[in-house]
């Protein structure tokens, strides 16, 4: 759920370190630091807050030295503080490391070294790794040999970097379930959490997988397994992101700018390679049970995905949190079992936690992800990358909607494969899904000022209901996520249906209800839902077809939009949220790209 970054080559290291570690800055942002080489000694600057803060109090840039490493933090083994924040160091203070994930026997492993008489001065299980190289070191070991033997005791999940002051031509690195690439360039490399911090620099990355470590040098790298200390021979893999893609522009903040790519991002997703489509189609086919698996966004698109499952290709599937899977399906998995696994970053550890768990049962493992090189590409049987491009803030938008038109192509082609639609049917359906992005774009650029109006007008209230039924309680889902993690606005989401056994109880005088409403089978139960909300004196806030007056009429405010086949309206219904949950995190003075306690790639369990 940290960031880390290296960087090896013929330029200062520090400013490009800084610039790399506010690209990683999604991923934590309590603290961080950076370290250094030069002239046979280490240097150490790091304190906890923001990137940009600690830069004004320490000047991040003038480290000297050709060679260092970064880190911006998100706490898991103690608290926010400059001693907890990254790089840790040896006793010696000439190795320094940082670390993403979590190391399961470091308490072992501190009490060995306490033992030793090494000093430990942070309450994290990172600075152990330094101390053990250290140790090594001391009893003769070569550098490459101790760092590989100290990463070797290590149990969990880490990407580890280091530092040697007494072998400045190299960075040490390490992988064991959470992400780690290689930048390779001319004259230099780096190395990084995410391939989007070294964009600018190259787009060639070398992703190394579980139980991999790699010396990391000007000119180039060595790959070598940690079982058996053998080395692998890898290529690099060209990412086909512009840098711009990773920049904010005009826009004041990453989230904003993302909801607005969400247009080009969706066309980007209707040129998915129809080899793959095809292919996860007649895998699904042959299943038994299918399952939906994700976390957070990802779980409320494959809610979406069940129900356009169900009522495209007639298939059953059980959309399901990746972290409840196991308790509730593990004992029913078997080799008739398909999971398809949705996850932005690939690296989601509820998720990889779950395919493991099924995997050892002969589950057929698929995936989507955004995540070239990600483990689940590298885990699943077949997969899609959702060609949605770089998302750098915290709070989904084009992933969601990304996501739900990748599930909506799959149940099509599922359909097609088992005939359970005429060809009128499929053409119908796929002219509407083409005419999605330009669908989203006249709805991003139509309601935004909206949103910001109603936003402006609720930004004080207690909390939110969201309500919808069918397809639309998944879009309901998500929007209560959007507007709880963005603005602190305690939300429920309910099925509209389900809303008069107990949560209309908290129904008072002006208590805002949003209801989503496309034109769908289901739209005169939910003028009922509205009409009971309202005698009970709720203020009513509605999404709905632009020309549904009379849904209009019962609201307080109203926020029309296009006609859309309602099976696939999540697409659209979600980004007038997205405004939403991003104008009143702004309106509160809250930083809607970097929500409290929130990281993007959640890589811990």
């Amino acid at each position: 759920m940290c960031g880390i970054v290296g960087y090896i080559g013929p330029e200062d290291a520090a400013p490009i370190l800084h610039k790399a570690l506010l690209r990683l800055e999604y991923r934590g942002y309590d603290s961080a630091g950076v370290a250094t080489l030069s002239n046979g000694r280490l240097y150490v600057k790091k304190d906890q807050g923001k990137i940009e803060e600690i830069h004004k109090r320490l000047n991040l840039d003038d480290l000297p030295g050709n060679v260092g490493i970064g880190h911006t933090r998100w706490a898991t083994h103690g608290a926010p503080s400059k001693i907890n924040a990254h790089p840790h160091t040896d006793c010696t203070e000439t190795i320094a490391v940082v670390h993403n994930g979590v190391i399961e026997n470091f308490i072992e492993l501190r009490r060995e070294l306490l033992d030793l008489d090494h000093s430990l001065i942070s309450k994290t299980d990172t600075e152990i790794i330094a101390h053990l190289v250290e140790e090594s070191i001391k009893r003769g070991a070569e550098p490459e040999t101790a760092f590989l033997d100290a990463i070797s005791r290590l149990r969990g999940s880490y990407a580890v970097a280091m530092i040697i002051a007494s072998n400045p031509d190299a960075i040490y690195v390490a992988r064991n379930e959470a992400p780690l690439a290689i930048g390779v360039g001319e004259g230099f490399n780096l190395v990084s959490s995410d391939a989007n911090a070294f964009l600018e620099y190259t787009q060639k990355a070398v992703f190394l997988h579980n139980g991999e470590a790699a010396i990391i040098r000007r000119d180039g790298y060595r790959i070598i397994k940690l079982g058996t200390r053998s080395e692998v021979s890898r290529s690099p893999t060209l990412i086909p992101w512009a840098v711009s893609m990773s920049r904010k522009g005009e826009y004041e903040h990453y989230m904003l700018k993302e909801i607005y790519e969400q247009p080009n991002a969706l066309r980007n997703v209707l040129h998915l390679q129809q080899i793959y489509v095809d292919l996860l189609a007649e895998l699904i086919d042959r299943g038994r049970d299918i399952f939906l698996l994700g976390a957070g966004t990802s779980y409320n698109a494959c809610m979406a995905g069940s129900y356009i499952f169900s009522k495209i290709a007639r298939t059953s599937t059980y959309p399901v949190i990746a972290s409840e899977f196991i308790d509730n399906y593990g004992s029913s998995i078997s080799a008739d079992t398909v999971i398809l696994a949705v996850s932005q970053s690939g690296e989601t550890a509820d998720v990889l936690n779950a395919l493991e768990y099924a995997r050892l049962r002969a589950a057929t493992i698929l995936g989507i992800t955004n995540t070239v090189g990600s483990t689940l590409t590298r885990i699943s049987r077949a997969y899609i990358v959702q060609n949605s491009g770089p998302e750098i803030g915290v709070a989904a938008t084009k992933t969601f909607t990304s996501q739900v038109l990748v599930l909506a192509q799959l149940a099509l082609r599922l359909a097609r494969l088992k005939g359970k639609l005429a060809q009128y049917e499929m053409d119908e359906l796929y002219e509407t899904l083409h005419s999605i992005p330009s669908i989203a774009e006249k709805v991003v650029n139509s309601t935004d000022g909206k949103m910001r109006e109603i936003a402006e007008n609720l930004m004080n209230s207690s909390s939110f209901f969201f309500l919808g039924r069918g397809i639309s309680y998944s879009t309901a889902l998500e929007a209560r996520l959007k507007v709880m993690e963005l603005s602190y606005i305690p939300s429920i989401a309910y099925p509209a249906g389900e809303s008069k056994h107990g949560p209309i109880s908290v129904i008072e005088k002006s208590y805002p209800v949003f209801f989503i409403v496309p034109r769908d089978e289901s739209r005169k139960q939910n003028i009922g839902n509205i009409m009971e909300m309202k005698a009970r004196g709720a203020r009513i806030i509605s999404v709905a077809s632009e020309d549904d007056d009379e849904v209009r009429e019962l609201s307080d405010y109203f926020v029309g939009m296009p006609d859309i086949n309602p099976l696939l309206s999540p697409i659209i219904y979600a980004i007038p949220f997205q405004f939403l949950a991003y104008h009143l995190a702004v309106l509160k003075g809250y930083d809607p790209d970097k929500p409290r306690n929130l990281a993007k790639s959640v890589t811990v369990l």
